[in-house]
């Protein structure tokens, strides 16, 4: 039996004008098995969830396109203008010439005519055609940030992308972005949980007008790059119990009381479904002191690669 609670979630408004949903189902898995992944998506649409997160590399574009298709099909949305839906571009694709048909790419396998997100994925740029992870320190190339930036505008105005965007990215290299971009970026997606906070990074997003999306809002416990650290913390599970809620109720709530937007994967119809039920409660002063006292870690420390370079990828930021 299918559940069925239909919730509602809250939209920001983006600097492009357009409105994006505070919660997002995240499709970033270490396999993604195409009808386990288009059961959840049909199951997540149910439930309420309209925005929906996906990269070139994950592997999960055709099924989440296919999904979409079902979706419209069983009446479940009446058009897909009613979702909204984020993908990113790899670093093999980090060049100025290949940002259009990249995107392109996404919308043909996405069986989509536009997007209304597309993300940089990480500020850092590999070989053509070299699409592997995590990549060596000979992968790289200079990254030319101003060339694909224009590139990233022009998929904006052909109407292809609603809103443009980057992930990963410092303070640093924002504020390099902003400097001569004509399109401010939209949204910065980035690892966000209490245990890994970012204030200084949301403070300047925030008077930039960019909004933050959290990725790894629970830690990722079953990938390579996260943990357990959010999901068996002690403070978190102290809050939890006093609310009697779960810590996922508690680090999403957190979060979204920061402002900050959300991509939250689980294929599990029950967390799915408990993902959403974080607008029924309110942290309080003594739980923001509990969870101001948590341990402060990054977990992706080296992003797409097999080597220490954390201070050049992070700019020396905490």
């Amino acid at each position: 039996m299918s559940l069925t609670t239909n919730v509602v979630v809250p939209n920001v408004v983006l600097q492009s004008s357009f409105t994006m949903p505070v919660i997002g189902f995240g499709t970033a898995a270490m396999s993604n098995d195409s009808d386990t992944l288009k059961a959840a998506v049909i199951e997540a649409i149910k439930l309420g969830y309209r925005h929906f997160d996906t990269a070139s590399i994950y592997g999960s574009e055709q099924a989440l396109g296919e999904a979409i298709a079902e979706a419209l099909k069983l009446g479940l949305i009446s058009s897909r203008d009613e979702l909204f839906i984020t993908s990113k571009l790899w670093l093999s694709d980090n060049h100025p010439h290949l940002v259009l048909p990249a995107l392109q790419n996404s919308l043909k396998t996405l069986g989509l005519e536009y997007l209304d997100l597309y993300l940089i994925h990480w500020p850092l740029t590999t070989e053509l055609e070299l699409k592997k992870f995590p990549y060596d320190e000979d992968d790289l190339l200079p990254f030319d940030l101003k060339g694909v930036w224009t590139s990233m505008q022009e998929c904006q105005n052909l109407g292809l992308t609603k809103s443009i965007g980057v992930s990963n990215f410092s303070c640093k290299k924002l504020e390099n972005l902003l400097s001569f971009a004509s399109i401010p970026p939209a949204v910065n997606q980035v690892e966000l949980n209490p245990c890994w906070q970012q204030k200084n990074l949301r403070e300047y997003c925030k008077t930039k007008g960019i909004v933050v999306t959290a990725y790894s809002p629970l830690g990722a416990k079953d990938s390579f790059w996260g943990g357990n650290h959010v999901m068996d913390n002690e403070l978190l599970k102290q809050i939890a119990n006093a609310h009697g809620k779960t810590v996922a109720h508690i680090s999403l709530r957190w979060l979204y009381e920061q402002g900050v937007t959300f991509a939250v994967k689980s294929y599990n119809k029950e967390r799915i479904k408990q993902n959403l039920e974080i607008f029924d409660f309110s942290l309080t002063n003594d739980d923001y002191q509990k969870i101001n006292q948590i341990k402060q870690e990054r977990k992706v420390k080296n992003g797409p690669t097999g080597f220490e370079f954390a201070e050049n990828l992070w700019d020396g930021e905490n």
